[in-house]
């Protein structure tokens, strides 16, 4: 099975207009987006928390957690992301993908724009 690798701009919500260029492998199947803790706080993106992680191997990490701002073309979306640590991979998660209004085909392991739908619109609240 291949791989889906793409570059996106990371950037810190308080200062949009500073980002840094990121290499992912797009991982659907990742909850949260890996990058580097360098960039990270490069950008001034601070930790909020702290994660435990399962490896795939049954072993248990902790990583530090913050907010990031996400832009792919014309999309931005804020997401969740895991700082990395040295030997971690980039990964882009389900929730980046998610805020830029991204899906993942899993067989031709191409981006697919996902439809956007508010729910709730059109309800009058007043009848």
């Amino acid at each position: 099975m291949g791989m889906t690798v793409m570059e996106i701009e990371v950037g810190n919500p308080a200062n949009p207009e500073v980002t840094e260029r990121v290499e992912f492998l797009v991982d659907s199947g990742a909850i949260y987006s890996v990058v580097p803790g360098p960039i990270l706080a490069q950008l001034g993106i601070k930790p909020l928390t702290t994660q435990v992680f399962r490896l795939a191997n049954g072993d248990k990490i902790s990583r530090r957690k913050g907010v990031a701002m996400f832009k792919y073309r014309d999309r931005i979306g804020g997401a969740d992301v895991v700082f990395g640590e040295p030997g971690d991979s980039n990964l882009l998660g389900a929730f980046t993908l998610e805020a830029l209004g991204l899906g993942l085909d899993p067989l031709r392991r191409e981006l697919l724009e996902l439809p956007m739908i508010l729910g709730g619109y059109g309800y009058d609240r007043g009848a």
